[in-house]
């Protein structure tokens, strides 16, 4: 076996500049039919997002993938048009899925992007219900996930996906990796790499992501948008609830994983935990901000040429390894 990289083993070599100022660097990005202002989507997990986070980033011009639990599609699609806002919504795979795909078409109903959301999506049941979206809602914009080897990748495209979601228990709040021994952790960057060399359509890289140059990086190496769940967790927006801590005092924010007992309530076949994260007094959208600006200024340092996300498609890095 090759060794693999992760995201700290590599270092991005800057180029002669053409920007005059970062400020004029542009982020923006055109996903499914619409264009949006980052190339960031929050983890569609219960603790990240909710229905008022899911409005506010629509009305404000990013994109977000409302979670699939307790949530009806529906109901969540006819609030948003309703809103003026396009709708993206998670499914699963079993039966109450094919449903909800049933009770769009009656209603002529269709949300602008449908995430098919399981763990390991290179599988029978996510063939069976890409086609099934596609026959149904052939207008929807199609995600699929989740993969992590370029042979899933060349599957869900050829399967009818227009977008894939890459990345498999790495995020920090995922145990597939501990309960298991399968997944892509600590080699994120090397797989993303690895899956845009075969994709077609746009990847979203999912996991990992600890700092804003992690979501550079995923650019660099191919993907199209990445997802970050930690990074957006504990502001003021957050739908986790607020814990003080009585040792220091502090308050704090629950983050859990899709997969844990605390999503679930079961308590087999669990993989993931929940943990608290420092609470941050100050908006998620103060972030996205900060986001922005350090994207502004890796588009400078690549070159912008021209001043905007294509131009890290070109970067050239260098990889060291322990």
């Amino acid at each position: 076996m090759k060794k693999k990289f992760d995201f700290d083993n590599i270092t991005l070599i800057p180029s002669y500049s053409y920007v005059n100022s970062r400020s004029e660097c542009d982020t923006t990005l055109k996903f499914g039919h619409l264009y949006f202002k980052l190339p960031i989507v929050p983890s569609n997990m219960e603790s990240i997002i909710d229905s008022n986070l899911a409005i506010n980033l629509a009305k404000n011009g990013y994109f977000y993938i409302m979670h699939r639990f307790n949530v009806n599609p529906i109901e969540f699609t006819n609030q948003m048009h309703d809103l003026g806002l396009y709708s993206s919504v998670s499914i699963g795979v079993n039966q109450d899925s094919y449903e909800y795909i049933d009770q769009f078409v009656e209603l002529g109903l269709c949300p602008e992007y449908i995430t098919i959301d399981i763990s390991h999506g290179h599988c029978v049941k996510m063939k069976k219900m890409v086609k099934y979206i596609k026959e149904n809602l052939p207008n929807t914009f199609l995600i699929g996930g989740n993969v992590s080897t370029p042979d899933a990748v060349e599957d869900l495209q050829k399967w009818g996906c227009d977008a894939i979601k890459c990345g498999i228990g790495g995020g920090s709040v995922c145990t597939t990796y501990h309960s298991t021994g399968f997944g892509n952790r600590g080699w994120q960057a090397n797989m993303i790499l690895d899956c845009s060399k075969v994709a077609k359509v746009p990847i979203i890289a999912d996991g990992s992501i600890k700092e804003h140059s992690d979501i550079v990086k995923s650019l660099v190496l191919g993907a199209t948008m990445v997802m970050v769940g930690g990074m957006l967790s504990g502001y003021q927006e957050s739908p986790g609830e607020k814990v003080k801590n009585l040792v220091d005092g502090l308050w704090y924010t629950e983050f859990w994983g899709s997969a844990s007992s605390s999503q679930s309530g079961k308590t087999n076949r669990i993989e993931g935990i929940k943990k608290l994260v420092p609470f941050k007094d100050h908006s998620i959208f103060t972030k996205l901000t900060q986001i922005e600006e350090s994207l502004q200024s890796a588009i400078s340092y690549a070159g912008g040429n021209p001043a905007n996300l294509d131009s890290l498609t070109v970067v050239e890095y260098c990889v060291k390894l322990n």
